[in-house]
């Protein structure tokens, strides 16, 4: 019993997915707050704001009938909101790969003016939240792991096309950093890199 109290926030709204998918049924809170502890390790106590960022994010549905409020979520609903995201990833990836391009291109013709600079900046960081993004979801994907096969193909699928997406950017930084030593060989690369919010760590996922 002690080593359900050590379950991350994360692998509690995993769980309670996981009994949502299982029972694909509706439930009051008070009914959830005797369920999942028995089944799933989630003490009472957090069953409520577990429930709530779930809620919060659209991986649970709720609605108020009368006076009681019912909470579900269904494997078929939790397929539609990811490939959304994904796709709305995607897009956004896209649509820097090609800002990032114009940038590039500006800063080779001005050799690194003020303006592309800061415009440039801005890219990059924008490029940080998109990981960030990607990241958090591939995460909240492994709820997934023990649902229906047809539904994590569909997963893997979409996943692979945002990682390909993440690697186009990736390219793209090396490219810019290759730029860089050659055309300005006093400017350190890691210096570069803290500047403009680029992970030291950074690598092809």
């Amino acid at each position: 019993m002690s080593s359900r109290k050590g379950l991350s926030f994360e692998e509690k709204r995993t769980r309670m997915l996981e009994l949502f998918y299982e029972k694909k049924d509706f439930f009051l809170l008070k009914e959830l707050e005797k369920i999942a502890p028995k089944e799933k390790g989630i003490v009472t106590q957090s069953v409520k704001e577990v429930v709530q960022s779930l809620a919060d994010d659209t991986l649970v549905d709720t609605d108020k009938i009368g006076t009681s409020v019912y909470y579900w979520s269904f494997p078929s609903k939790a397929t539609a909101t990811r490939k959304r995201k994904l796709e709305s990833i995607n897009e956004e990836l896209t649509n820097k790969s090609k800002r990032l391009k114009t940038v590039e291109k500006s800063l080779t013709d001005s050799c690194l003016g003020k303006e592309d600079t800061e415009e440039r900046t801005q890219t990059l960081q924008e490029l940080s939240e998109l990981e960030a993004k990607k990241a958090q979801l591939q995460e909240s994907l492994k709820a997934y792991k023990d649902n229906d096969p047809e539904t994590l193909k569909v997963y893997v699928k979409e996943t692979q096309m945002a990682k390909t997406a993440i690697n186009r950017w990736t390219d793209n930084i090396y490219s810019i950093q290759s730029w860089i030593r050659r055309k300005f060989p006093n400017i350190n690369v890691n210096d570069f890199n803290k500047q403009f919010d680029i992970p030291c760590d950074i690598d092809y996922v």
